[in-house]
């Protein structure tokens, strides 16, 4: 608590020191200077809404006026001799920040994940697909490498290959853990059988983003480090979402995003697809009405709508960092509406209620004015009737994980000013790494004796 207190202290002190800086060398300038900046950052996001939302020369026009204004921000402070003096400020300034962020740090202890000693498998399964992650099966010899540990590895060599069903003959083999090395959306699959059946299931990070295996802890950058677990392994119970009956590891999309992907030219032309639709989708001119019923929350119809399996950090806009437990037992949910210029620029300064919802429940209802939407489950495009019902399932899966793995890092520290002055002047602040709240530990198992917590 000490080290905090200090990261507490020095923060206020940089940021205090920052516009010290600012008004003895930029003197009465230095207000004119900051309000310019922060114009620049109203203009810089307006245009960019701009150019998401207009086709043709408006579109273009938009976006030199996105990148002119910064540009004409730093020919004044030069104009002015005062480059120089911004950079200093704001690097003192962003120092600040990083000690406050520091001070508040939630503790770790509360946000990893529990887990218990697993013995080693004796007939493990695997489902590899040696095409993904452009190509990281072969490039790490997995196969290989799985089978000399004793296991049985099944390639998806053949489109159109049934995973579930590879999976349910192994275990009636007697198959007594199964595995995937591949996409998040064939992982889906295969642990919808694990939970099904209680066996234990394992994650070979060899997919092309692989966020199942990064909330999960696992090393990204060297998949055959996944296959320690078959020898030195925990385990761990973690949540599964459900979709109309379909599992979801990561996260269902609607909206925006699967309308974009469900278009065949996507493949091709990621790019040029998405320009080309969301203008359309931004002024609803194309698209399905959505309305999502959230618990008492009635969500009304979002451009895009995100529901994940556990929720996604508060600071993560638009749901693609990271979820840092995944045993929490409820759903999270971003909803982005943005009608206006104003809404999109309210978004800069966190106005969640107008262009940002963000909710957690352990059901959500999405209804339409079309019998079927467009969703991106896991990274795959399919088509559901409506409404579509998205519910959680705690502890579900059995996840075995090796001793040794990178982890999951807590939550950045929310920004809380007056918790932060409370640490700096001695006052007793219990954190939590969200709201500058400690609530204790989460999840449905948080007080159970017999578990331990690991990275």
């Amino acid at each position: 608590m000490r080290a905090r207190r200090w990261c507490a202290r020095c923060g206020f002190a940089l940021v205090a020191i920052a516009f010290v800086v600012l008004l003895a060398f930029a003197g009465r300038r230095g207000l004119w200077l900051v309000l310019l900046t922060a114009g620049a950052a109203v203009v810089v996001v307006a245009a960019l809404y701009w150019f998401l939302l207009q086709r043709g020369p408006l579109r273009w026009l938009a976006l030199a006026l996105a990148v002119g204004a910064p540009v004409a921000v730093i020919a004044v402070f030069v104009a002015d001799r005062l480059l120089w003096v911004a950079v200093v400020a704001a690097a003192l300034l962003a120092t600040g920040v990083a000690a406050a962020r520091l001070a508040l740090r939630p503790d770790r202890s509360r946000w990893t994940m529990e887990v218990t000693d697993a013995p080693a498998p004796r007939h493990p399964f695997f489902v590899m697909n040696p095409r993904s992650g452009g190509g990281k099966v072969g490039r790490f010899r997995l196969r290989e490498l799985a089978e000399e540990l004793g296991a049985e590895v099944a390639l998806l060599d053949q489109p159109g290959t049934d995973v579930q069903e590879l999976a349910r003959r192994a275990l009636a083999r007697g198959a007594d853990l199964i595995g995937v090395a591949g996409g998040d959306g064939t992982q889906a699959l295969v642990a919808q059988v694990a939970a099904e059946h209680d066996v234990p299931f394992l994650v070979i990070s060899a997919g092309t983003r692989n966020h199942f295996a990064l909330d999960l802890g696992l090393d990204r950058s060297d998949p055959s480090r996944c296959l320690d677990a078959l020898r030195d392994g925990v385990e761990a119970r973690i949540d599964l979402g459900d979709i109309n009956g379909r599992t979801f590891v990561n996260n269902a999309s609607f909206g925006a995003y699967a309308e974009i992907v469900e278009n065949p030219a996507y493949r091709d032309d990621k790019r040029g697809t998405t320009l080309d639709a969301l203008p359309d989708l931004l002024a609803r001119r194309r698209g399905a009405h959505l309305v999502a019923e959230v618990g008492e929350s009635r969500m009304d119809a979002p451009q895009a709508l995100l529901v994940s399996n556990n929720p996604y950090a508060a600071s993560d806009l638009a749901g693609t960092g990271r979820r840092f437990r995944l045993d929490r037992g409820v759903l999270g949910v971003i909803a982005v509406r943005v009608d206006s210029t104003r809404q999109a620029v309210g978004l800069l300064n966190g106005a969640h209620r107008e262009g940002l919802q963000l909710a957690e429940a352990p059901e959500v209802v999405v209804t339409a004015d079309v019998a079927e939407v467009p969703i991106g489950i896991d990274g795959e495009t399919v088509r559901l009737t409506t409404p579509v019902r998205c519910t959680i399932r705690p502890g579900a899966l059995r996840v075995r994980l090796p001793r040794n793995r990178p982890g999951v890092p807590p939550p950045r520290a929310r920004l809380d000013w007056a918790a932060l002055w409370g640490l700096a002047v001695g006052r007793p602040v219990a954190l939590d790494g969200s709201s500058g709240v400690d609530r204790g530990p989460v999840g449905p198992d948080a007080a159970a004796p017999s578990r331990s917590r690991e990275n």
